[in-house]
């Protein structure tokens, strides 16, 4: 057990400007009526969306564009035992406005795989949560 003080719930404000601090999450999503989960190098929009580059042909843009998804990105320090964990809820939907692509080629991710012919994939930020966990001691 953990102290009951050990975590705090963040704002939105809190969670996004965590978020804007990590370069990897974890997209959650159904494939083939399971739950999966991708990690994925990501950025946020000025909106406040989640932003992926990732190839057009994925199974990851065919099992998601038009459906609800949630992003996770945490940072945990195992010796001190304290950390953060934000999830954005939203719909996902690929970018296709060649003006839109354009921005977003400037100021969006770059993914870390090689790609051709890479596609931006928005995560609204239609919920928003977090909580951080202070440092904490196990009790009996």
């Amino acid at each position: 057990m953990f102290q009951n003080d050990a975590f705090r719930a963040l704002d939105r404000q809190e969670c996004l400007r965590l978020l804007a601090k990590v370069p990897v999450g974890r997209v959650v999503y159904t494939r083939q009526a399971l739950p999966a989960v991708l990690p994925i190098n990501f950025a946020l929009d000025t909106d406040a969306s989640v932003l992926l580059h990732t190839s057009p042909d994925s199974d990851l843009v065919r099992a998601i564009d038009g459906v609800v998804v949630a992003f996770e990105a945490d940072e945990f320090d195992a010796a001190t035992r304290s950390g953060w964990s934000v999830v954005v809820t939203g719909r996902a939907t690929l970018v296709t406005d060649p003006v839109e692509n354009e921005r977003l080629s400037q100021i969006g991710p770059s993914s870390w795989m090689p790609l051709r012919d890479p596609v931006f994939v928005r995560i609204e930020s239609e919920m928003v949560t977090g909580r951080e966990l202070r440092g904490t001691r196990a009790t009996r």
